[in-house]
Parts: structure tokens; sequence; C-alpha cells
């Protein structure tokens, strides 16, 4: 007996792929979009191939789903029409498809390069207003805004979560990722309590794992539930030989997104 279905945008990419087996609960069904080719592990996932920018095929898996988990686009940075039309328009399908579906509650990845250029600082709020570091940081930015007008417009409840780094660990991502790490399992405990709590209106919280290093604040995202068990400074010892950043990926919350080329793939 299904008593939850939810729709995960972009469930192959890398957050997606991490939560899909932690986000499984008896009474749960996964609702699985990606444009990458995926396999049902059961009956308790549904598997759609389509686009976010595709509103006909955004229609059909918005039906019958009870919340929404929107992770679908460009996770780096990459040319202005292809933000613009993945990260910024494929949203505005997304939750036009939502709204007139009746789902009441969407969760809407965004990102810390939404805020980019704010000053390195402790317990940064999840509200602070948008500073950008690239073309994706703008496309995140707009996301925010997308989600605070549809729940104004419309009433639907949109928490919005500036994430961090989410891998397996924070090693891939040298020391920086002693401070913007959210790991895998407290992310899945980010996701249930986005999820579970009640009439949250419109959140901007941030997405991390409670790093000793932390410089982001984590009281709005305990407001609604949430309660970090790991930190990234378990791994500080094997990252203790990696060079530290310097200049602006030092200063600025972005880190070396600040400096990266406009417009061009950054695998960073």
């Amino acid at each position: 007996m299904t008593d939850q279905r939810v729709l995960i945008t972009g469930s192959a990419g890398v957050v997606g792929t991490l939560m899909r087996p932690r986000l499984r609960r008896p009474g749960r069904a996964l609702r699985l979009l990606d444009l990458a080719p995926q396999t049902a592990s059961d009956a308790s996932e549904e598997v759609v191939t389509a686009s976010v920018t595709d509103p006909a095929a955004m229609a059909e898996a918005c039906e019958g789903v009870d919340a929404l988990i929107h992770l679908g686009g460009h996770s780096r940075e990459n040319t202005w029409e292809a933000t613009l039309d993945v990260n910024i328009n494929g949203t505005q399908v997304v939750l036009e498809a939502a709204r007139k579906a009746g789902i009441t509650r969407v969760i809407l990845a965004s990102s810390n390069h939404a805020v980019g250029f704010r000053r390195i600082d402790s317990e940064l709020p999840a509200d602070s207003s948008p500073r950008p570091d690239t073309y994706y940081g703008v496309s995140k930015a707009a996301i925010e805004a997308l989600g605070s007008l549809y729940h104004s417009r419309f009433g639907m409840d949109v928490i919005v979560i500036r994430i961090g780094s989410c891998f397996e660990t924070p090693l891939p991502l040298g020391p920086r990722g002693l401070t913007t790490w959210l790991s895998p399992d407290d992310g899945a405990r980010l996701f249930e309590a986005c999820l579970s709590a009640p009439s949250p209106g419109y959140r901007l919280i941030w997405g991390v794992s409670d790093n000793t290093r932390r410089i982001y604040s984590l009281t709005e995202a305990e407001a609604l539930g949430y309660k970090s068990l790991d930190n990234a400074e378990v791994y500080a010892e094997q990252l203790a030989s990696k060079p530290a950043p310097t200049g602006a990926a030092a200063e600025y919350v972005g880190g070396p997104f600040c400096t990266a080329p406009l417009g061009v793939f950054n695998p960073l």
C-alpha cells in the first residue's frame, strides 16, 4: 500500500543517486525522473525518462504525487543559454506542473553559489540575500525567487535548500570540503525533515552537516526538525597535506567558483 509518492527530478545526478536509497521507506513510492537511463530497484520505484524542460512530460510525472524534490538541472557552470534553459526555465516548468497537479510540498535544491560572493563569516544566515558567483549561481538565485513566487501566489509549501557540497566524503573537495560538506546520511535526514515539517510555508535553509569548520547557520534547518549527526572534521587529517584555498577562494563563500571563467563548464 503506497501512502506517499515522492517525485525526484534529477534522480540520476550526484545528489539524486545518493538520496535514492536513503529516502526509500515502507509505504513510500519514489518516482525517479531524469534524462539518463535508470532501472527501478523494485516495485516501490517508478522510473521516468524525461527532461524538466518538457511541460507535457512534467505534467504526466506530477500526476498522483504528494511531494516533489527538484534536483534536476546543470549542477556546474555552463553556458548562459544552457543554464537559462535547464535551470531557470526548467524549474518554472516543474513548479507550474506541480501547481496544476495540486502538489503542495516542494523542495528545491539551491546552492552556496547563490551567495558565492558573500564574505566568509561564521553562522551565515540561510536567508542571506543573493550574491551569485557564476551563471550557475544566478540560476540558483532565480530558483529561490521562483519558489518564493509559487508559495506567495499559490500557497505551496516550498523549502529551498542551499546545499554546500554533497558527496560520499569531503575528500574530493580538498580543505574547503571541511566547511561545506553535507554527508549523504545528513542529506537524507534533511530531506526527511523537509518532507515532514508541518506547514513550513516558504523557507530558505542551509544544507550542510554540523562541521567543526562550518560557516553556515543551521538554525533555520533545525527549526524544521533537522539534526546533523556527521562532521567533516573526521577527514581533516587526510586533507592536512592538501593546499589551503588562497585569494578570493579563501575570502568568499563560493571558493574557486568566484574566479572560474563565466559560461565555461567547471568541474570543481
